[in-house]
């Protein structure tokens, strides 16, 4: 799945900006669960604040496709949904906590197609058709949209080379979307980038 990173212009002047910084670096520097728990301390701190609580979702979320145990993907997974549930109290509407709901349950659905498929994939498409209502030129939207769409085709041995089109669109909007402040999430086009060539291979 698409791991976010964000571009840090200028200088830390406030210890919320020195920690998030700390916390981004952590996770380049491939310590996630580090970065996780000084996300969540961040958040204790700025209880108004919708993006702490999304990013200790969001590692807890994406470090969750590669879990096998199932015990501690459920603790993982239960973490995220309450951070989760915490940053949609925090701001409503919000096509970037959509995205990451939806894949949190695309992580039940990965560990345990058969348990969780019927119940969570309608749950899925219904999230991201919310989170590209909300914000359709958001590259995350955009790409989670079609990228569930085309491999429930996939799924099904229906014909994947009608989502191309719309799988090119996605992956452009990466260069041209524009984060709306500070932290906000900004990251994904690489991975989608290889969705593309994955998927949708030139003839």
């Amino acid at each position: 799945m698409a791991i976010t990173f964000v571009t840090l212009t200028g200088f830390a002047q406030t210890k919320y900006e020195q920690g998030m910084i700390k916390a981004f670096d952590l996770w380049k520097n491939n310590q996630p669960w580090e970065a996780a728990n000084l996300f969540e301390r961040i958040a204790q701190a700025e209880p108004d604040n919708w993006l702490p609580p999304f990013y200790v979702a969001q590692i807890n979320v994406l470090y969750s496709f590669s879990e096998k145990d199932e015990e501690k993907l459920t603790a993982q997974l239960n973490k995220a949904q309450d951070f989760l549930n915490d940053a949609k109290a925090l701001s409503k509407d919000n096509a970037e906590i959509l995205v990451v709901q939806a894949q949190l349950y695309t992580a039940w659905v990965v560990f345990d197609g058969a348990k969780h498929g019927m119940t969570m994939s309608p749950k899925i498409s219904q999230l991201y058709q919310e989170a590209y209502k909300i914000e359709p030129e958001n590259p995350r939207t955009a790409f989670g949209k079609v990228e569930w769409e085309l491999g429930t085709a996939r799924w099904f041995g229906q014909d994947t080379k009608p989502f191309c089109e719309d799988l090119k669109k996605a992956v452009a909007l990466f260069d041209t979307y524009q984060p709306k402040g500070q932290f906000y999430p900004s990251g994904g086009g690489d991975y989608a980038k290889q969705s593309l060539a994955q998927n949708c291979k030139e003839e």
